[in-house]
Protein backbone atom coordinates (compact mmCIF):
# COMPACT_ATOMS: atom_id res chain seq x y z
CA UNK A 1 0.00 0.00 0.00
CA UNK A 2 0.86 3.24 -0.89
CA UNK A 3 1.98 5.88 1.81
CA UNK A 4 0.68 9.68 2.46
CA UNK A 5 3.59 10.89 0.79
CA UNK A 6 3.13 9.26 -2.64
CA UNK A 7 -0.40 9.76 -2.19
CA UNK A 8 0.17 13.44 -2.01
CA UNK A 9 2.66 13.25 -5.00
CA UNK A 10 0.88 11.99 -7.08
CA UNK A 11 -2.50 13.93 -6.69
CA UNK A 12 0.19 16.85 -7.18
CA UNK A 13 1.27 15.78 -10.63
CA UNK A 14 -3.08 14.86 -11.78
CA UNK A 15 -3.61 18.96 -10.36
CA UNK A 16 -0.86 19.96 -11.95
CA UNK A 17 -1.70 18.32 -15.41
CA UNK A 18 -4.99 19.26 -14.96
CA UNK A 19 -4.10 23.00 -14.23
CA UNK A 20 -1.91 23.22 -17.48
CA UNK A 21 -4.26 21.01 -19.95
CA UNK A 22 -6.57 23.99 -19.12
CA UNK A 23 -3.93 26.85 -19.55
CA UNK A 24 -2.84 25.25 -23.30
CA UNK A 25 -6.58 26.33 -24.05
CA UNK A 26 -5.19 30.18 -23.51
CA UNK A 27 -3.65 32.01 -26.27
CA UNK A 28 0.00 33.67 -25.06
CA UNK A 29 -1.44 37.04 -24.33
CA UNK A 30 -4.15 35.28 -22.10
CA UNK A 31 -1.04 33.21 -20.55
CA UNK A 32 1.10 36.35 -19.75
CA UNK A 33 -1.78 38.73 -19.24
CA UNK A 34 -1.56 40.45 -15.71
CA UNK A 35 -3.95 39.41 -13.61
CA UNK A 36 -4.81 40.15 -9.43
CA UNK A 37 -3.03 37.59 -7.60
CA UNK A 38 0.61 37.11 -5.72
CA UNK A 39 2.25 36.93 -8.75
CA UNK A 40 0.94 39.19 -12.23
CA UNK A 41 0.15 36.43 -14.05
CA UNK A 42 -0.55 32.47 -15.21
CA UNK A 43 2.77 32.46 -16.54
CA UNK A 44 4.58 33.68 -13.64
CA UNK A 45 2.69 31.78 -10.89
CA UNK A 46 3.42 28.64 -13.02
CA UNK A 47 6.84 29.07 -13.31
CA UNK A 48 6.83 29.84 -9.38
CA UNK A 49 5.59 26.37 -9.04
CA UNK A 50 8.25 24.70 -10.60
CA UNK A 51 10.83 26.57 -9.82
CA UNK A 52 10.49 26.01 -6.09
CA UNK A 53 9.84 22.42 -7.00
CA UNK A 54 13.06 22.62 -8.61
CA UNK A 55 14.78 23.68 -5.35
CA UNK A 56 13.19 21.23 -2.92
CA UNK A 57 13.85 18.33 -5.29
CA UNK A 58 17.85 19.55 -5.41
CA UNK A 59 17.97 19.76 -1.36
CA UNK A 60 15.74 16.24 -0.96
CA UNK A 61 18.22 14.54 -3.54
CA UNK A 62 21.52 16.30 -2.34
CA UNK A 63 21.83 17.51 -5.48
CA UNK A 64 24.06 20.55 -4.30
CA UNK A 65 22.72 23.52 -6.40
CA UNK A 66 20.94 24.98 -3.99
CA UNK A 67 19.06 28.74 -5.39
CA UNK A 68 21.33 28.49 -8.63
CA UNK A 69 18.43 25.92 -9.62
CA UNK A 70 15.57 29.45 -9.67
CA UNK A 71 18.08 31.68 -10.58
CA UNK A 72 15.58 32.44 -13.80
CA UNK A 73 12.07 32.74 -11.78
CA UNK A 74 10.78 32.31 -15.86
CA UNK A 75 12.32 29.53 -17.41
CA UNK A 76 9.03 28.22 -19.17
CA UNK A 77 8.04 30.95 -21.40
CA UNK A 78 4.88 29.12 -22.83
CA UNK A 79 2.29 26.42 -21.56
CA UNK A 80 3.86 23.96 -23.74
CA UNK A 81 7.03 24.02 -22.25
CA UNK A 82 5.68 23.91 -18.90
CA UNK A 83 4.07 21.07 -20.20
CA UNK A 84 7.47 19.45 -20.27
CA UNK A 85 9.00 20.58 -17.53
CA UNK A 86 6.10 20.39 -15.00
CA UNK A 87 5.32 16.66 -15.62
CA UNK A 88 9.48 15.44 -14.89
CA UNK A 89 9.91 17.71 -11.98
CA UNK A 90 6.33 15.86 -10.80
CA UNK A 91 7.43 12.36 -11.45
CA UNK A 92 10.77 13.02 -9.98
CA UNK A 93 8.59 14.12 -6.63
CA UNK A 94 6.86 10.86 -6.80
CA UNK A 95 9.84 8.60 -7.00
CA UNK A 96 10.99 10.22 -4.22
CA UNK A 97 8.13 9.72 -2.21
CA UNK A 98 7.04 6.27 -2.95
CA UNK A 99 10.63 4.87 -2.24
CA UNK A 100 10.47 6.92 1.25
CA UNK A 101 10.76 4.91 4.37
CA UNK A 102 9.96 6.11 7.88
CA UNK A 103 13.31 6.18 8.50
CA UNK A 104 14.16 8.54 5.42
CA UNK A 105 11.13 10.80 6.44
CA UNK A 106 12.44 11.58 10.18
CA UNK A 107 16.24 12.02 8.59
CA UNK A 108 16.98 15.36 7.95
CA UNK A 109 17.92 17.62 4.88
CA UNK A 110 20.10 20.81 3.89
CA UNK A 111 18.58 23.47 2.41
CA UNK A 112 20.76 25.99 1.07
CA UNK A 113 19.39 29.66 0.90
CA UNK A 114 20.07 32.64 -0.78
CA UNK A 115 22.02 34.26 1.52
CA UNK A 116 24.28 31.42 1.87
CA UNK A 117 22.75 29.98 5.26
CA UNK A 118 22.46 26.46 5.63
CA UNK A 119 19.07 25.38 6.73
CA UNK A 120 18.63 21.89 8.09
CA UNK A 121 15.01 20.68 8.31
CA UNK A 122 13.19 16.65 8.91
CA UNK A 123 12.24 15.83 5.44
CA UNK A 124 8.73 15.32 6.26
CA UNK A 125 8.20 18.69 7.01
CA UNK A 126 10.23 19.72 3.98
CA UNK A 127 7.80 17.50 1.74
CA UNK A 128 4.42 18.60 3.79
CA UNK A 129 5.61 22.14 2.90
CA UNK A 130 6.55 21.60 -0.54
CA UNK A 131 3.02 20.11 -0.63
CA UNK A 132 1.59 23.12 0.85
CA UNK A 133 3.28 25.70 -1.70
CA UNK A 134 1.63 23.50 -4.55
CA UNK A 135 -1.73 23.65 -3.07
CA UNK A 136 -1.51 27.38 -2.39
CA UNK A 137 -0.25 28.54 -5.64
CA UNK A 138 -2.35 26.20 -7.72
CA UNK A 139 -5.28 28.07 -5.56
CA UNK A 140 -3.96 30.76 -6.99
CA UNK A 141 -4.09 30.17 -10.78
CA UNK A 142 -7.43 28.44 -10.61
CA UNK A 143 -8.35 31.54 -9.33
CA UNK A 144 -7.20 33.53 -12.23
CA UNK A 145 -8.19 31.37 -14.49
CA UNK A 146 -11.49 31.74 -13.18
CA UNK A 147 -11.48 35.34 -14.69
CA UNK A 148 -10.42 34.01 -18.01
CA UNK A 149 -12.97 32.11 -20.91
CA UNK A 150 -11.34 28.84 -19.57
CA UNK A 151 -13.30 27.05 -16.65
CA UNK A 152 -11.14 26.24 -14.17
CA UNK A 153 -10.68 22.69 -13.72
CA UNK A 154 -11.99 20.67 -10.59
CA UNK A 155 -9.29 20.05 -8.51
CA UNK A 156 -10.40 17.70 -5.42
CA UNK A 157 -11.47 14.31 -6.87
CA UNK A 158 -8.68 12.79 -6.54
CA UNK A 159 -8.14 10.90 -3.38
CA UNK A 160 -12.02 9.53 -2.30
CA UNK A 161 -12.97 6.09 -4.39
CA UNK A 162 -16.21 7.71 -4.85
CA UNK A 163 -14.23 10.17 -7.50
CA UNK A 164 -12.49 8.04 -9.13
CA UNK A 165 -14.63 7.69 -12.28
CA UNK A 166 -14.63 11.26 -12.64
CA UNK A 167 -10.78 11.23 -12.93
CA UNK A 168 -9.98 8.10 -14.30
CA UNK A 169 -9.29 9.43 -18.16
CA UNK A 170 -5.98 11.95 -16.55
CA UNK A 171 -5.41 9.05 -14.30
CA UNK A 172 -5.06 6.56 -17.23
CA UNK A 173 -3.77 9.75 -18.95
CA UNK A 174 -0.48 9.61 -16.33
CA UNK A 175 0.05 6.13 -15.85
CA UNK A 176 -1.42 6.27 -12.31
CA UNK A 177 -3.38 3.14 -11.29
CA UNK A 178 -6.84 3.86 -9.30
CA UNK A 179 -5.54 2.10 -6.28
CA UNK A 180 -2.49 4.46 -6.27
CA UNK A 181 -4.80 7.34 -6.78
Amino acid sequence: MMGSFGLMAHNNLWSNYRLLNACAALSQEEFEAERTSFFPSLMATLNHILIVDWFYLDALEAGGKGPAVYANDIPCRTVEELRVAQPQSDERLVDLCVSLKAERLASHVTLLRESGARQVERIERVLLHLFMHQIHHRGQVHAMLAGTRIAPPQLDEFFLESDAALCADDLAALSISARDG
